[in-house]
């Protein structure tokens, strides 16, 4: 093992960092992944004590509560434990069928403890048990590995009760439960074994509830997921090694020693340095900035979408309130609509853009990764079906789910286990991405629809498509053929997010690498960056945030996820910084030091570093395949990620917080229109009242800044006062809100249309609704901001007053040189426009069809040209 120390250096500062690389994980790709059916006769209940399945059965139930678990033995040798799964491993990999697996895993040690007897007699009957458990060999190899990696309790209900009334303790000897089986076996009635009951519920009353049964169905699900997904480092024992290598590794931070030349096998890894990386910084060059932005316009038919969101998001506690049940993120209701709509919206308002600007309709194909954590793969897929697929067609999306893996107790690397075959289990990080979609197809399906490259975001990030960020990334990516890109900002020291960086490192062959990367939060103590709150000056605070905002070149990606070794799962990190809570088999609540093994999509850069022969100096990172741009910290990212408790004066990372961020937005968008609003002040002054006003705006109204701004000119948004606007053909002029302004248009940027397959398909610029303001005073009480149940990053408000226009079909809406105070609503119907002036006296108020001519296009629309590097727009009457 090279021990190298490396050079951090920084702004003219320098500092040291020792580095020492984790153990490499070896490619043991021919591990078995064929599909094997999972399958239990309803009529065969499994005993809960047969030896590959469980270390207990009994034949009735008594209270558990008393019990205790044998505690792991004293003084667990990491080491000789990861050598002889290693060893293991390797002999599996060597193996051609899965027979040959059974035949090399029946040797290990442990199998053979938890199988052997020193009764040939005995043995007979565990054959015969396995006989009638009807288990095929995939089911019977992965139980075995489930007690080879050491996690055989697992498989332990907490005691049985034999024939003759003695106890059997799941505190004793896993195997002396078996035994008690095997002797009530051999007492049982031959008349019931003559009968064919099945090793059921037989007239002795044993056997297992239907529950259990699907439970241990369940586990084997998952053991085979583990085993097919992760086959690139081994399968289960590989996950194993892995858990328990990284375990070590940070105990050797820690106590800083090195443990690795104990190892079989190391990977040797020099990094000589890490600095900020330099990119495009969008707030400073806009000119560039605005081309960049062109770019991704024009290539947004090269471009497909992707959502990792498959996350159990925890923190963020969130729970349907009819009926009690636990949601993932992309459900969390924010400002009116699902995190997921947001998206989709967001999405949608560039499509609109491309369609103003080329006359041609683009649907953009998104792939969600989900999970089963939380329901979160059903939940997404009702929410799809129920908004008819958001008018895109079931065709232009393909959703794919994770697997969920085991977590770990970080003393000795046991899983933690919530119930008789029922391991802790949550899904591994978003990084499994890459290998998921290579094995789901999900690149072939991007393929074939002619797409390059991809935007990657998160679902808890309701900024990240803010003004030109998403697209100037993507356009980037495409126009210079990069193989990554990262959309960062500055960051908040001590927020729990990682850092982009330009690493330097030295290759075995002596040549020089160089590549934009990304360090977790998680990892800092290995590479030396301190804590902000311990030192004068952090140098985590030096270093941009990664944000989880990507381009991905599809074609780079595939042949990382296709690699089919270690690297197709990048950045693997087990977080054992927050506390595992969760209720043990015994219906006791437990809070212990552990994780799971994750991974992290954005370390896939790792696999794109340049290679030179020489070392390089300054302006390096314009020749490398990876890329970064920066903006305003708010135009960014600004997630919602956690639940705010109550007391907590902290709204980072929580919907208040995120809500906050995009009122800024909001008032930086509309100031330069010559429009006043009230100033936002930082977040504790916001922590026991409302935000001083609320904003919330269509993105399709831009998205690009540029665009938006020549919609808007004029007037005053006082304080205290709402406007909502949900309409893309949209003209303010000189308008005074003080209250609160609603406008909803059915057809914001289009109409749906059936298509021959039976879809309803949005149709950009069909029939849209329009709405004209100028010279209007909107005058009424609004918010009462005094109700205490106002939920304001929900929108969900009381209101003493509000003008709501509402548009039906293509319905638009005029009003011109008139007050419009107190409570109104006017709905205008389809076909029609209505308008409202100055009467003699009050107001005049004109409802008139839409002439046939006009209603696809509307009596006006807004004409969007491209002259050099921007968008301008003129407003066109028919």
């Amino acid at each position: 093992m090279i021990h190298s120390t490396s050079l951090l250096h920084h702004n003219h500062h320098r500092f040291l960092f020792s580095f020492r690389s984790k153990p490499s994980l070896s490619d043991n790709s021919n591990s078995h992944s064929q599909s094997q059916s999972i399958s239990f006769s309803k009529s065969l209940s499994l005993p809960s004590s047969s030896p590959p399945l469980s270390s207990c059965c009994r034949v009735a139930r008594i209270s558990t509560e008393t019990l205790e678990l044998s505690p792991p033995p004293p003084g667990f040798n990491f080491r000789r434990e990861i050598a002889r799964l290693t060893a293991l491993r390797n002999k599996l990999a060597a193996c051609n069928t899965l027979q040959d697996k059974l035949r090399v895993i029946d040797v290990d040690s442990r199998v053979r403890r938890f199988f052997g007897s020193s009764s040939r007699h005995r043995n007979t009957v565990l054959a015969r048990l396995l006989s009638e458990l009807r288990l095929d060999s995939f089911n019977l190899f992965l139980l075995k590995c489930l007690v080879a990696a050491g996690q055989e309790h697992v498989l332990c209900l907490s005691e049985i009760i034999t024939q003759s009334g003695t106890r059997a303790m799941a505190s004793g000897s896993v195997k002396s439960a078996f035994y008690a089986l095997a002797k009530m076996i051999e007492n049982m009635d031959s008349s019931n074994r003559n009968s064919g009951a099945g090793f059921g519920k037989t007239a002795t009353g044993m056997g297992l509830e239907d529950h259990e049964i699907r439970d241990l169905n369940k586990l084997l699900e998952t053991l085979a997921q583990i085993e097919r997904f992760y086959d690139c480092i081994g399968g289960v024992i590989g996950y194993q090694i892995t858990v328990l290598e990284l375990i070590v590794q940070q105990l050797a931070d820690r106590k800083n020693t090195n443990w690795s030349p104990h190892m079989h096998e190391v990977k040797e890894c020099q990094i000589l340095g890490i600095d900020a990386p330099t990119g495009l910084d969008l707030s400073e060059n806009t000119e560039y900035a605005s081309q960049a932005a062109l770019w991704g316009i024009e290539g947004l038919p090269d471009l497909g979408e992707i959502y990792p969101l498959g996350g159990s998001a925890d923190r963020l506690d969130l729970v349907d309130p009819n009926t009690g049940e636990c949601l993932p993120a992309a459900m969390l209701p924010f400002c009116g609509r699902t995190l997921l709509e947001g998206l989709i919206r967001d999405l949608q308002a560039r499509e609109f853009l491309y369609f103003k600007l080329y006359g041609k309709q683009c649907i953009t194909p998104v792939a969600i990764m989900t999970s089963s954590a939380k329901n979160n793969h059903k939940h997404i897929t009702s929410l799809c079906e129920r908004l008819s697929w958001f008018g895109r067609g079931r065709s232009t999306f393909q959703l794919f789910e994770q697997p969920l893996v085991p977590v770990v107790g970080a003393e000795d690397g046991q899983w933690l286990v919530t119930k008789p075959f029922s391991p802790l289990s949550k899904p591994g990080g978003h990084g499994v991405i890459w290998k998921l979609a290579h094995d789901k197809g999900i690149f072939k399906w991007f393929f074939c629809q002619g797409r390059k490259g991809a935007t990657v975001r998160q679902v808890s990030n309701v900024v990240a498509a803010t003004d030109l960020t998403l697209l100037a990334l993507a356009g980037i990516g495409l126009r210079q053929g990069k193989k990554l890109g990262f959309a960062s900002c500055e960051r908040i020291s001590g927020a729990t997010e990682g850092i982009n960086v330009l690493m330097e490192k030295e290759s075995s062959d002596g040549n020089w690498e160089y590549g934009i990367s990304c360090i977790e939060y998680t990892e800092f103590d290995k590479f030396g960056i301190t804590d902000g709150s311990l030192v004068p000056k952090s140098l985590q605070a030096e270093f941009p945030a990664n944000t989880n905002i990507l381009y991905v070149d599809l074609p780079s990606a595939e042949l990382v996820g296709s690699s089919k070794n270690e690297n197709s799962i990048p950045g693997m990190v087990l977080n054992t910084r927050k506390p595992i809570v969760y209720v043990d088999q015994f219906g006791r609540p437990c809070s212990v030091s552990g994780g799971r093994l994750e991974c992290t999509m954005q370390n896939i850069a790792d696999n794109y570093f340049n290679s030179y022969s020489s070392r390089c100096y300054n302006g390096v990172e314009d020749k490398l395949d990876t890329f970064i741009v920066y903006n305003e910290r708010r135009r960014v990212t600004s997630s919602a990620k956690k639940k705010r408790r109550h007391g907590n004066k902290s709204l980072r990372q929580t919907p208040d917080g995120a809500l906050l961020d995009m009122l800024r937005n909001a008032h930086d968008l509309l100031s330069p229109c010559d429009i006043k609003l009230p100033k936002i002040e930082a977040d504790q002054n916001y922590v026991d009242s409302g935000p001083p006003f609320l904003i919330l705006l269509h993105p399709a109204l831009g998205p690009l800044w540029e665009v938006t701004r020549q919609k808007f000119y004029g007037g005053s948004i006082s304080e205290g006062s709402e406007l909502q606007i949900e309409v893309a053909e949209f003209f303010w002029r000189n308008v005074q809100l003080n209250g609160s302004l609603v406008i909803i248009a059915e057809n914001v940027m289009g109409s749906m249309k059936i298509d021959e397959s039976g879809q309803s398909i949005l149709h950009n610029g069909q029939r849209c609704g329009r709405c004209k303001l100028q010279n209007v005073k909107v005058l009424n009480k609004g918010i009462d901001w005094s109700y205490g149940g106002n939920v304001y990053w929900k929108h969900d408000v009381h209101r003493s007053e509000v003008l709501q226009i509402i548009l039906h079909g293509n319905a638009e809406f005029e009003a011109t040189d008139v007050v419009l105070q107190g409570n109104h609503v006017f709905e205008v119907p389809d076909g029609y426009k209505l308008k409202i002036m100055p009467g003699s006296p009050g107001l005049a108020i004109q409802l008139d069809p839409i002439e046939q001519g006009m209603m696809d296009s509307g009596s006006w629309h807004w004409d969007y040209k491209i002259e050099g590097y921007h968008i301008k727009l003129e407003l066109v009457e028919s």
